[in-house]
């Protein structure tokens, strides 16, 4: 490609950030402008700092790691962002002062934080999504159409299943499920989600969507929606096994936001199914 989008990458030496490096490395429409990761790691100075992105990867890619995010952004296109919460409101509001797209794959933010996001997409194109991957994104439109359908007489339980170190529960994927589910049934998801269940509870109250929450070993993402009636039951269920799935689908979305100058957006609209 005569011009590729230029990327940066935060969170460049964790598990996503290796897998994102892997996949603009591949593509030809994409070029490594920026890697970012944290300035130490539980008070030790970060070993990747002043190295090259692609040394981890055993590929030299002339960028190096750095811990400095203003001087990352200059000239760049796109960052892309599969951090924790405050970090990620560090990186939106560089991007916001730098005038640089952002997709933001991170999980777990306050209603604080997504009002903050909701701003800097005045200034700043942004796709927001719990889950980048298109396989989910066709999930959630999958779940609205069977809510409305299964409107009556089908009691609605989420279940899903991550890796060991996933510190939010549930999921963002899990509560955006939750989310089609509720909307499409004309419910406040707030007002009749169950988190938890332990003891005597009483029998199951049919106005609510119903959440559990597996954690354990190196599980990438699995997602289960069930709507469970009498006699039958009918089970919508996504199954990651890598994460390139989140890194492809986030730079898909890179790509979307080429030339937009502003505005909030989701993997709904990068994948035009709205």
């Amino acid at each position: 490609m005569e011009n590729p989008l230029k990327i940066v990458i935060v969170g460049c030496s964790g598990r996503m950030g290796h897998v994102l490096l892997e996949c603009v490395f591949a593509d030809g429409e994409l070029v490594l402008h920026g890697a970012v990761d944290r300035g130490d790691v539980d008070g030790v100075v970060n070993p990747h700092l002043g190295r090259d992105a692609g040394e981890q990867l055993g590929k030299l890619s002339g960028v190096k790691v750095v811990d400095d995010i203003a001087a990352a952004l200059k000239g760049a296109d796109v960052l892309v962002d599969f951090t924790r919460p405050e970090a990620s409101m560090n990186y939106l509001a560089a991007c916001q002062q730098a005038k640089v797209a952002m997709v933001i794959g991170t999980t777990g933010f306050s209603n604080e934080q997504k009002l903050a996001i909701t701003d800097a997409s005045k200034d700043i194109g942004i796709v927001f999504a719990p889950n980048m991957s298109v396989g989910v994104t066709l999930l959630i439109n999958l779940v609205q159409s069977a809510a409305k359908v299964l409107s009556e007489g089908y009691d609605i339980e989420i279940i899903e299943a991550h890796h060991r170190h996933k510190v939010d529960a549930p999921s963002g994927t899990a509560l955006r499920l939750g989310e089609a589910a509720a909307s499409a049934l004309g419910r406040n998801l707030e007002q009749c989600a169950i988190y938890g269940r332990e003891g005597v509870t009483g029998e199951r109250d049919p106005s609510t969507i119903g959440f559990a929450t597996v954690r354990g070993g190196d599980v990438v993402g699995d997602h289960t929606v069930l709507f469970a009636g009498i006699g039958e039951r009918v089970e919508l269920t996504h199954k990651a096994s890598s994460r390139a799935t989140f890194a492809l689908g986030a730079l898909r979305a890179a790509k979307f936001l080429n030339g937009k100058a502003s505005g909030l957006f989701d993997m709904q609209d990068v994948l035009n199914l709205r």
